[in-house]
């Protein structure tokens, strides 16, 4: 039987460190250099505190007199907290056709100028069908128009290209000051 790999994640506290010497910081936040691990031990028994191992690979191993069940609780906090001002940027479609009625057009504009307010990547599509293929410059036209309506809002990621029956474009959100 093989022997566990050392987790990671897994903080060392009082026994469990190993190092002889460690550089301790109190639990007022002071530094108190470098100490021998029994007496380090010993001031956190004092304060009846846990010595916890903050940095590991340091030389000497960086420790800190602090609750252990508080330290573990202000840690995942912060991971919290980390991950809610995370935003993920999703890529919306809109698509249109070559020849698009005033009222759609308008309607999909104000859609793709919402999606970008609220920080979404935008992918513009215009599907091609049947004869429309033959006359392609159409839809070149009509996505110069909705690049320029947008224009002030985003900035193009990706410039306008034939794919197969579908002319894409990529919209990124403009910068918010």
């Amino acid at each position: 039987m093989q022997p566990k790999p050392p987790q990671k994640d897994k903080q060392r506290i009082n026994d469990d460190i190993r190092a002889k010497e460690v550089r301790l910081i109190g639990s007022d936040g002071s530094q108190k250099g470098v100490v021998a691990i029994a007496e380090a031990l010993q001031m956190a028994k004092d304060e009846e505190l846990d010595l916890v191992e903050i940095s590991p690979e340091a030389e000497p191993p960086v420790c800190k007199i602090v609750d252990f069940g508080k330290f573990v609780y202000q840690r995942e906090k912060k991971a919290k907290e980390a991950k809610k001002k995370q935003k993920i940027i999703e890529i919306k479609e809109m698509k249109f056709s070559p020849k698009i009625d005033k009222h759609d057009y308008d309607y999909r504009i104000q859609h793709i100028l919402d999606f970008l307010s609220k920080g979404d990547k935008v992918k513009v599509t215009i599907r091609f069908r049947g004869r429309e293929m033959s006359h392609t410059e159409f839809g070149f036209e009509l996505m110069d128009k909705i690049l320029a309506d947008v224009m002030e809002f985003s900035t193009v990621e990706k410039t306008p290209k034939l794919e197969g029956r579908s002319l894409t474009a990529f919209l990124t959100p403009n910068k918010k000051k």
